[in-house]
């Protein structure tokens, strides 16, 4: 049995004329937008800026050590974390399980998330479906379901994952329908008039269509799951840079809880740049329309 969809619905309606431009010329913004050399300069200085001040202000004692260590003392307790005088593990053990941790979850919530937002923006079955339960569980802090997933699964790595994919998956799958629900509909009434299948026109003009939206989401998303990894580690873990900042504030080491906030920033920051680089490299329309 066969049911027509929502975009076959949609493409059945008559086409909103759209006014013509004048003189048959596509207007341009008359504004100039700062290109990607002076963006890296000024991010530069940004970050020196805030370096030197940093050490300025330690440095004259301005703000005492436990608030606010010197950039000195951050090199000596990573230097301490590199060779494990810290606790039991290196910081390369923390860091190793850290990024397990969140790009498993990662992982699991692309795979799961990207195909559930679709079937949430084309078809009114599935929204109904899953709508609901994402709606009621997405506001919720992780932590506020964090012993429940210990209940199910453990105090073992997978109720970890669990946690980060469900902090992970909200993100994404919202995306991904938004995506999907701001397609053209004249795009999706050219290819099926031209003969195209329910699955080709998902293929073919939807998802690509809906991709700037999803790397959105992805982005999000993995900014969610660093957040989550932290409480999760906190909680429930023997090793990671959340549990290494955690044992370091019952100690009061004020440089080794900056030395984890770096390392997760960093960690980041990088993804963030991966992902940018993708979206330049799979979209390269987006904000050239």
């Amino acid at each position: 049995m066969t049911h027509v969809t929502e975009l076959e619905t949609e493409a059945s309606r008559p086409l909103t004329p759209v006014a013509p431009r004048a003189n048959g010329r596509v207007r341009t913004s008359r504004y100039r937008v700062l290109g990607e050399g002076s963006t890296l300069t000024l991010s530069i200085l940004s970050i020196a800026c805030m370096l030197g001040l940093w050490w300025l202000a330690t440095n004259m004692g301005w703000i005492r050590p436990l608030f606010l260590p010197k950039p000195q003392a951050i090199w000596s307790a990573f230097q301490q974390a590199v060779a494990g005088d810290l606790d039991n593990h290196t910081l390369w053990v923390h860091f190793f399980w850290s990024m397990y941790r969140v790009f498993s979850a990662f992982a699991l919530a692309v795979v799961i998330g990207i195909p559930v937002g679709i079937a949430m923006g084309v078809s009114r079955i599935a929204r109904g479906i899953f709508d609901p339960p994402i709606e009621f569980y997405r506001p919720l802090p992780p932590l506020a379901y964090l012993p429940l997933m210990i209940i199910w699964f453990g105090i073992g790595e997978q109720s970890k994952i669990m946690l980060l994919f469900l902090a992970i998956f909200a993100p994404v799958a919202l995306s991904a329908r938004a995506g999907v629900r701001s397609v053209s509909q004249e795009q999706i009434q050219a290819a099926l008039s031209m003969g195209a299948s329910q699955a080709q026109v998902i293929r073919h003009v939807v998802l690509p269509a809906a991709l700037p939206e999803i790397l959105v989401g992805l982005r999000i998303g993995m900014g969610v799951g660093w957040t989550t990894l932290v409480a999760a580690e906190m909680v429930a873990a023997d090793a990671g840079l959340g549990k290494m900042v955690y044992n370091a504030s019952n100690f009061l080491r004020t440089d080794v809880v900056i030395l984890g906030i770096v390392a997760i920033g960093f960690m980041a920051y990088v993804f963030e740049m991966v992902m940018r680089f993708l979206e330049r490299l799979l979209v390269p329309w987006k904000g050239k329309v």
